[in-house]
């Protein structure tokens, strides 16, 4: 029992030395002295020896439970002013090091800013699929297989029935499949089109459409919520104005302008010296889109209106290249 105890002791005693930092030195501590700890058992043990041997033993335990207990304290402290004498030994007149933080890409801040006015205006958020069949993405949206329209589209077919979307407009469709009327929802997405990269156009690139559906909905009603989008993302008294257009899915159509604000209306290389810039396409649903969807257009009517993210983005920042926001440029991004 003696030479167990003195074995032990001097095994506790060389683990305190050896501990590196008090988290170490907390660890031998209770290896040899915890409640289940080496010397803490064979203490315990000594009720079993016998009455002759027990006094000797005992006091030689006491004595080496102090023993270990003062070298603890001892390497303690002595760790303790080692951390200290460390942390003064920094020189705090180094320059700091600069800490980067993380933002929202400048195409998502754009459109979260989009998705929340009209949010505040009523309307909901709707998702779709990014690969589209052909007739979301154009027979139910009213492009026939033999539609002019469909070349503006410049299509990324995957197979003979199956594209990458050309536009968030097949989410209307979705929509109106499962909810029956009123329906107002905004939709956010990545748009795909197989055109030439250049500074004003890129295979990729963000959409937000958004669709209402009840009854008694007019054009006057489509005036006013774009009025009021144009007056919280670009400002008050933005001049507004609709000119006619066309799109396959709407009738009748408009293409949406702003009055210039780089020139004030003026006259500008932006808005080619028109005083004006497009924003957005409108218009009021086309009753051939509703027969898909099996909504009667002698009961509803609806609008629906969609525009370019990086169109906007572009305008918003003053933007001339459209590429920037694809480069993962940190120059760039960081400006955001």
């Amino acid at each position: 029992m003696r030479k167990e105890l003195e074995r032990v002791g001097q095994q506790a005693l060389d683990e305190i030395t050896r501990a590196k930092n008090v988290l170490e030195l907390e660890e031998v501590r209770i290896r040899f002295l915890g409640r289940n700890g080496k010397i803490t058992l064979l203490l315990r043990s000594l009720g079993t020896l016998s009455p002759e041997d027990r006094p000797a033993l005992g006091k030689l335990s006491n004595q080496l439970k102090n023993k270990i207990q003062k070298a603890l304290a001892e390497r303690k402290q002595t760790l303790g002013s080692e951390a200290q004498t460390e942390v003064i030994s920094l020189d705090i007149t180094l320059p700091g090091r600069r800490v980067w933080f993380g933002r929202l890409h400048p195409l998502t801040q754009v459109t979260q800013e989009i998705v929340e006015i009209f949010a505040a205006l009523g309307f909901q958020v709707a998702r779709g699929p990014d690969v589209e069949s052909e007739y979301y993405n154009f027979e139910a949206l009213n492009f026939p297989k033999d539609h002019p329209a469909r070349d503006m589209q410049d299509t990324y077919y995957l197979a003979d029935d199956i594209v990458l979307r050309t536009h968030t407009s097949p989410v209307q469709i979705r929509v109106m499949e499962k909810q029956r009327p009123p329906v107002r929802v905004v939709m956010p997405g990545r748009v795909y089109r197989n055109e030439e990269i250049n500074a004003r156009s890129f295979t990729v690139f963000y959409q937000v459409e958004g669709l209402y559906v009840d009854q008694h909905v007019t054009f006057g009603d489509l005036k006013g919520v774009l009025t009021a989008f144009v007056e919280r993302f670009f400002g008050p008294g933005t001049p507004l104005r609709f000119r006619p257009s066309f799109f396959p899915f709407t009738e009748p159509s408009a293409e949406v302008d702003i009055g210039c604000f780089l020139c004030g209306g003026k006259g500008c290389r932006v808005c080619k010296k028109t005083g004006w810039l497009e924003i957005l396409g409108a218009g009021m649903v086309d009753p051939a889109v509703f027969a898909h969807v099996d909504y009667d257009p002698e009961d509803v009517s609806g609008y629906a209106f969609g525009m370019g993210v990086d169109r906007i983005a572009m305008l918003r920042h003053g933007i001339d290249d459209i590429r920037l926001f694809y480069e993962n440029d940190l120059r760039f991004l960081r400006q955001f």
